[in-house]
């Protein structure tokens, strides 16, 4: 059980960001749920992140490594690939 003290637990959100170029794998270490796939000339990064602070911090760590931001989408409140499993 998680203490009151922490606060309301807040549902993560899915997020689709797409970059150009490929990534280097190591910037994705710290946020192990998250995947990458690479399409023609750019990298779209999918998956959820807590809050603000999190996609935040995964910007700053896109912008440390000199990756130019094409796009940043929250697709909705939660994995699409666990909605579409809820349906079956």
């Amino acid at each position: 059980m998680i203490p009151s003290c922490w606060g309301p637990v807040v549902p993560s959100s899915y997020y689709e960001i797409r970059v150009a170029g490929v990534l280097p794998p190591e910037i994705l270490l710290d946020f192990e749920r998250l995947t990458a796939s690479v399409e023609p000339v750019e990298t779209v990064v999918h998956g959820p992140l807590q809050d603000q602070a999190a996609l935040q911090g995964l910007l700053a760590r896109l912008a440390t490594f000199g990756v130019q931001l094409i796009e940043v989408r929250r697709l909705c409140e939660r994995d699409p690939a666990a909605r579409d499993k809820d349906r079956l």
